[in-house]
């Protein structure tokens, strides 16, 4: 280093020096802020893990303890300079030109490598110092997922997108540069690969910064050492081999893999990751905390592990069960999930392809999964759809691809769940702009073939103030959600709305009401993964009801969410085995009507349910502050009853919670009981407000229907033309005709209806 100084001082002005690698010394700065901004620096490295070796410290050390400011000045250069990356110039014009650094070019495949870069600030600019790379350039947009246009991403150019930078600016650090002449900052890199790598990096303090002739630019040969492949041994409760969810984090917090590089099919919008028995994942050497589960019937579980420096290292995993639903003969599926759209990228590829979607319902213990094609890549992803369950399928784990009508003419009246179909293109069409632009007509079609059609997130446009049900505030039904559905129930063609993905009372409001006229639409669980929640599939579920010693039958189990023999959940909270009386949720009673159970006027009813809840020990504090609009819409934690464990558990007649038990939720199943005496005909279900609702059981009295609530009636009358003012200004005018005459059929149904009903206030 000193013949370096020496020659450099011969060489150049006497305030800056330069030799090959060796960075200018910078002599024109004040030493007391020069030696603070040193100090927070090395504070920093060691916050990243990567601290000064004892050698260095001692030298930095004696350089601050230096009394002369001149000798001083130059000494700290002398020990941080080598660990520099870039050197950057502010000229006086604020114009960035950079260097390369004489720090070693080594980077870890992976991992994150941390640097220097020295400031050389003759414009005391005070904006923040920004680092970026074409080969750091995202592989889609962080917002959306979607390509930059100005990228134009291909399948080859992800060969280049090797690597991910930062400049930190976090404590004790500033964001910004202070002005300084010299300073030093913090850049951090990281590397997807293994092997050489060219980089190529660019520095400004600003737009119109950077210096003439890509002076602000360099280009640097890595050298990446390779990570260690561990590979993951993944058993599951009962010791077979399965397919877990795992967060790897490091002690300063950071995922891997980097979230910034993944491609699928690991998903760049999660921390977790997926991994069957006997896969691998590659990590730097160093320490992990792991964060292990497979969906909410798990428990979630986390240990420390630690890779060696070596090529190969394994890791067991052992997952823990609070519960097993599907021995009790009730299995989970997510009727909304999608392989494209929102979250997922649309470049390199239009979407993921059905291995990624099977990984992730497997990793999610999800033993249905309906991934649905819709507006966006819609012409890429329904060459997945078969009419049949996906060839992937296994006999505990189903996969089938359909459609949501979703970015298509009829979607401002309400998104379409299409479950079962056995032909997606609505006939006569060739294109997305040709379907329908309501609801009823693409409803009747998927019905007539078969299908088991509903509305998704069923509270967009039904949104209501107050946290009351039954809640008689009219909503605007400008939303794309369950809308058209006042409508739609009344011709006998919407089999399900969905719940868990929205508001819990805008959900619930629109279905207590038509319930509570007579109509016997069912409710089931979905996530809109990843549109409303791109944490995971399943987060919103329905369980149904299925012989537990066959195999598991896609279609049984999608006419189990048509018939109601199901509940919905955030899968933490289970109602199951329903039944009033000696009929169970689901199953043929009076004429062979599912659910409906005929009784006498007063006559005792026995209620019965199994429930079981998880909570942790300690309260969520976070959830339980929020608002029941805002997510997550659906939790047991919403439901703790102070800083216990216990949940209450209601039984709803008419809408009303006529009667509540208390469980505790240790993950134990609990037989609740009721007993109820009708005096009028009723619908009666099971809930856990804000987590859990089983799907109805109709009791009609002495043969009468179900007319429960003339403020029901009303409701339902008056929201029709809410509806209508809402939607007819966007359907055709070719079809509108059509539509009124459906609407007006519908008011009509509901003036009958309110004159049959009963006064409110009398009991069920």
């Amino acid at each position: 280093m000193a013949t370096w100084i020496a020659l450099a001082s011969m060489l150049l002005a006497p305030n800056i020096t330069w030799a090959g690698e060796a960075l200018p010394l910078v002599r024109q700065v004040e030493l007391q802020p020069l030696k603070a901004q040193v100090r927070r620096v090395v504070q920093a490295l060691e916050l990243l893990g990567t601290p000064l070796s004892t050698e260095q410290k001692h030298a930095l050390d004696a350089a601050l303890a230096e009394t002369s400011a001149d000798k001083a000045i130059v000494a700290i250069q002398n020990v941080l300079d080598p660990l520099c990356l870039v050197g950057v110039h502010i000229n006086p014009e604020s114009r960035v030109k950079c260097a390369v650094g004489p720090a070693p070019k080594r980077l870890v495949q992976q991992g994150w490598s941390v640097f220097l870069v020295k400031v050389h600030n003759e414009a005391g600019v005070t904006a923040e110092l920004r680092c970026q790379s074409p080969n750091a350039a995202p592989l889609y947009k962080k917002s959306t997922g979607k390509p930059d246009p100005e990228l134009a991403i291909r399948p080859q150019d992800v060969v280049d997108r090797w690597m991910d930078v930062q400049m930190y600016g976090k404590q004790p650090l500033n964001r910004t540069l202070s002005g300084l002449e010299l300073q030093y900052r913090i850049i951090e890199i990281y590397s997807r690969d293994a092997g050489k790598r060219e980089a190529k990096l660019s520095f400004d303090v600003g737009q119109g910064t950077q210096d003439l002739g890509f002076r602000n630019e360099v280009n640097i040969l890595f050298h990446c050492a390779a990570a260690v492949e561990v590979t993951l041994h993944v058993l599951d409760d009962d010791g077979q081999p399965t397919t877990g969810q795992f967060v790897f984090r490091d002690p300063k917090g950071r995922v891997y893999p980097a979230r910034s590089r993944r491609l699928a099919p690991d998903f760049f919008f999660h921390d977790q990751i997926y991994r069957h028995d006997g896969e691998s994942v590659l990590l730097p050497p160093g320490e992990y905390q792991v964060t292990y589960t497979r969906g909410p019937e798990y428990k979630q579980l986390q240990r420390t592990i630690r890779v060696p420096a070596a090529k190969k290292h394994e890791e067991t995993f052992q997952l823990q069960r609070w519960i097993k639903m599907s021995d009790y003969g009730w299995y989970s599926g997510d009727h909304h999930v999608h392989a494209a759209g929102c979250k997922h990228y649309e470049a390199p590829a239009k979407g993921v392809d059905p291995p990624a979607m099977m990984r992730h319902i497997l990793g999610e213990d999800l033993n249905v999964g309906c991934v649905l094609s819709w507006g966006p890549c819609w012409y890429y992803q329904k060459q997945f759809f078969q009419g049949d369950i996906n060839p992937l399928s296994t006999s505990r784990y189903l996969m089938r691809y359909d459609v949501e009508v979703s970015g298509f003419p009829s979607s401002h009246a309400g998104h379409l769940c299409l479950l079962r179909l056995k032909e997606d293109d609505y006939p006569g069409t060739t294109k997305i702009e040709e379907w329908p632009s309501w609801d009823l007509p693409v409803l009747q079609w998927g019905k007539k073939q078969g299908a088991v059609v509903g509305f998704s997130h069923s509270g967009w446009g039904l949104q209501v103030p107050g946290d009351e049900l039954p809640n008689y505030n009219m909503p605007p039904f400008d939303g794309i959600g369950a809308n058209e559905y006042i409508v739609d129930v009344v011709h006998d063609a919407c089999d399900f709305i969905s719940a868990v993905d929205t508001p819990f009372v805008w959900e619930m409001s629109i279905w207590y009401h038509t319930l509570n006229c007579g109509f016997t639409t069912r409710i089931s669980g979905e996530t809109d993964f990843p549109c409303i929640y791109g944490e995971r599939v399943g987060l919103g579920r329905a369980y149904v009801k299925l012989d537990a010693d066959g195999p598991l039958n896609y279609d049984q189990w999608v006419l189990g969410i048509r018939d109601g023999r199901s509940y919905c959940t955030d899968g933490r909270t289970h109602l199951f085995d329903f039944r009033v009386g000696d009929l169970e949720v689901g199953q043929p009673g009076h004429n062979g009507r599912t659910s409906v159970l005929a009784a006498r006027s007063g006559a005792t009813l026995p209620v019965r349910v199994r429930v079981a809840a998880w909570l942790t020990p300690e309260p969520q504090q976070d959830i339980r502050r929020r608002s029941l609009t805002e997510k997550p819409y659906w939790h047991v934690e919403r439901a703790r009853i102070g800083n216990s464990r216990q949940i209450p558990v209601e039984l709803v007649v008419n809408g009303h919670a006529v009667e509540t038990k208390t469980v505790t939720a240790d993950g134990s199943v609990n037989d609740v009981r009721f007993e109820f005496a009708p005096k009028q005909s009723s619908w009666v279900a099971i809930r856990v407000f804000g987590a859990a609702h089983t799907n109805p059981i109709f009791v009609e009295v002495d043969g009468q229907p179900i007319r429960a609530s003339k403020r029901s009636a009303k409701w339902c009358l008056d929201a029709v033309d809410v509806c209508w003012k809402q939607k007819s200004p966007r359907i055709r005018d070719s079809e509108k005709a059509a539509a009124a005459e459906a609407y007006e059929k519908a008011r009509e149904v509901y003036r009958k209806i309110l004159a049959e009903a009963h006064d409110d206030g009398q009991s069920g």
